[in-house]
């Protein structure tokens, strides 16, 4: 088995690099969707969120209200650190239930946005970095995610710097250019990968 370590900035276009390597046949263990199921209605999970940050960010039908709890979090870093004290420990732990159901043969890529942030990057064999510059991210954020561009950059604010990720990367992804680029790149790279795990 393989472990890659999968990071890139909020705007950098991570998970299209992911879908790409999940097509080719990597097993994907997306740190964000586990993050969103550990703490979905009824779960422990979501029951340390609510009495750490209040009813508030609850939404009527009791799920979780990610804005009012993104609000809270994204400008104060102690409430970050709260959120993260939480959650990550449960998405640590479901992330290795993943893992190890994979093959000895397969090519495990964990999908980590706070990679770098976390110091994991010694947990992987090899870490990609999806790279982008910052203001071709900040005008995705906006044109394509909807955000104000003071939004966009206090989400990316909250993150590592680019330097810092750039800093944990054994292989750089560019996603600056068109789709097709950045295709061709993830067929090179799962090509590498494929060589290193037959080596």
């Amino acid at each position: 088995m393989l472990r890659i370590g999968l990071t890139g900035g909020i705007g950098a276009g991570k998970s299209e690099v992911s879908r790409r390597l999940a097509a080719h046949g990597a097993v994907i263990v997306d740190s964000d969707l586990i993050a969103r199921e550990v703490v979905a209605p009824g779960t422990d999970g979501l029951r340390a969120v609510a009495a750490e940050f209040g009813p508030g960010v609850l939404l009527p039908d009791g799920a979780l209200d990610r804005p009012a709890l993104g609000a809270l979090v994204f400008a104060d870093p102690g409430r970050l650190a709260a959120l993260n004290a939480i959650v990550h420990p449960l998405v640590r732990a479901r992330s290795a239930e993943l893992e190890a159901a994979a093959g000895p043969d397969d090519i495990v890529v964990h999908d980590v946005p706070l990679l770098a942030e976390n110091g994991l990057a010694g947990l992987y064999e090899l870490v990609i970095v999806v790279d982008v510059p910052d203001d071709v991210r900040i005008d995705r954020l906006v044109r394509l995610r909807g955000m104000t561009e003071d939004e966009a950059r206090a989400r990316m604010a909250a993150q590592a710097t680019r330097t810092d990720r750039l800093a944990v990367a054994d292989v750089v992804i560019d996603n600056s250019g068109p789709l097709a680029d950045l295709a061709a790149r993830v067929d090179e790279v799962w090509q590498q990968l494929k060589e290193r795990q037959a080596g």
